[in-house]
């Protein structure tokens, strides 16, 4: 609806939209001598009230009167207001917009158009260290709720004209801001493209966090496995760009979206690039080990003891059945029993205060397996593989991988309770199929442990195993081609 040169008719309208908001506050008063009307209108406790008080509302009392009425709002936009981001705006719902989002309109009789101020003074935490990507070397600072400072903290280690920003608003009702951010000159245009249209195809009511837009994102929403990654670093994402990669920031949430991604990017830490890559190339080999472990070691476990016992020592053969002689479930239903009392634990640790958590998760799993050996429910070494897939799971730097390979692992149990060996050999190939069939905006899954030969095989330098950063002299593939050489071996 647009804005009625007559002023009570827009009033009249603002405030049926807000009606029984009582957080909205609207000033209606004279200038001028009484030969104009100004209308205000702005939501409290989401603005700088002394921005309110010393930027615009002293200005208009005390300088308007060296104005005429004619143009006088366009006057106090271009003279009087001193507040550096005002624009024009000339419909209701743009009204509507600015209020909700901390800005403060203001309406004159005899004009169709409003003033939108930018006063945002929204409460907010200070930026933290981060919780979920530690670092004992590098920067500690991580991203906060607010949108405008995640921006800055980006923009902080990235002080070139060519990181360029856009941002847009996803949510009928929420109308949530999102940053979309990018190297011009490095990002591959079909990859900018085709996230600009996802993001202005969403049409829902609400987008609450970087997590619900990282789903809608998602082209295989199935797959147990993240096609996106998410960082509340910003000197990951700040890397990101410099890699040609997209970042998206998504206003009331302290994560980024980074994408396109691979499952080789999962298992890189920040503190991978801060240290010496002969010691950190060992750290990268033992996570592959323990993601292999964490998904396949219950399986073996199934596999062994009740299909080829004979493919142990005998020992140890021994030792194990003899343990097992008095337990009244099968190996299956102990494993099983273990391995959901951990994600129990898991769970528990999670939601409780940090301090009481990790006690729990320590003290409770130490308890609980003591006690289920000496009841004779569970066997020792039961509860031994079951403490070694979890920590195995707890070395993967990724949140969102660790979740996935938690699902697989149920997966590899249920072949290998049914097909022995050749089972957990036949869901690991399901496993392997399904990640060289997923792709994240044309870049395959896999990569570069399939297709390397399209960057000439010099992303093998950041995979497995990391190379010196002198080494390190092109981009990955997530680059424009024409970009691909690094300067001064940038990681």
């Amino acid at each position: 609806m647009q804005i009625s040169k007559n002023l009570a008719k827009n009033t009249a309208a603002i405030k049926e939209a807000f009606r029984d908001c009582g957080d909205i506050i609207m000033r209606e008063f004279r200038i001028h001598g009484g030969e104009g009307t100004l209308f205000m209108i702005y939501t409290d406790n989401i603005v700088d009230g002394d921005a309110i008080q010393d930027f615009i509302m002293t200005n208009v009392m005390a300088r308007c009167e060296m104005q005429g009425t004619e143009g006088l709002l366009q006057s106090l936009m271009d003279e009087v207001i001193s507040i550096g981001e005002m624009s024009r705006i000339t419909t209701l719902e743009q009204v509507y917009d600015a209020v909700l989002l901390g800005d403060t309109a203001i309406l004159m009789d005899g004009n169709d158009f409003a003033l939108q101020a930018s006063t945002k003074g929204f409460p907010s935490r200070g930026v933290n260290k981060a919780e979920t990507e530690v670092v004992v070397q590098g920067p500690k600072d991580a991203f906060t709720e607010l949108m405008s400072v995640n921006v800055v903290l980006t923009r902080r280690r990235i002080r070139d004209t060519k990181l360029k920003l856009k941002r847009k608003k996803v949510g009928r009702r929420s109308k949530t801001d999102i940053a979309l951010m990018y190297m011009e000159d490095l990002v591959r245009p079909e990859t900018l493209k085709k996230v600009e249209q996802q993001l202005d195809n969403m049409d829902l009511d609400h987008l609450p966090d970087s997590g619900y837009a990282e789903q809608l994102l998602e082209k295989r929403q199935y797959s147990p496995f993240p096609q996106l990654q998410m960082t509340e670093r910003p000197d990951k994402t700040a890397s990101s760009l410099l890699e040609g990669r997209v970042a998206l920031l998504v206003d009331n949430t302290p994560y980024a979206i980074l994408l396109p991604a691979t499952l080789n990017i999962f298992f890189q830490a920040a503190e991978d690039y801060y240290d010496r890559w002969e010691i950190m190339s060992f750290i990268r080999l033992i996570r592959y080990g323990a993601a292999f472990l964490a998904v396949t070691l219950p399986g073996l476990y199934i596999a062994f003891s009740v299909y080829h016992p004979q493919l142990m020592p005998t020992a140890l053969a021994l030792k194990v059945a003899a343990t097992r002689a008095a337990i009244p479930f099968s190996v299956i239903g102990e494993v099983l029993i273990m391995e959901l009392a951990f994600e129990l634990l898991r769970e528990a640790g999670i939601r409780l205060p940090s301090p009481v958590s990790s006690t729990i998760g320590i003290v409770g799993g130490i308890i609980i397996g003591s006690a289920a050996v000496e009841a004779g429910l569970v066997s020792p070494a039961v509860v031994i593989v079951s403490a070694l897939t979890g920590i195995c799971s707890f070395v993967i730097p990724n949140v969102s991988i660790v979740s996935g390979l938690r699902l697989s692992k149920y997966l590899v149990i249920f072949f290998a309770s049914v097909f022995g060996i050749f089972g957990v050999w036949a869901a690991l190939l399901l496993l392997l199929a399904h990640l060289a069939s997923l792709t994240s905006y044309g870049i395959p899954y896999l990569y570069p442990f399939c297709s390397s030969s399209v960057n000439d095989d010099m992303d093998w330098e950041d995979s497995i195993f990391r190379l010196p950063l002198s080494k390190m002299k092109r981009r990955p593939i997530f680059t424009r081609p024409s970009e691909r050489e690094r300067k001064g071996g940038d990681a």
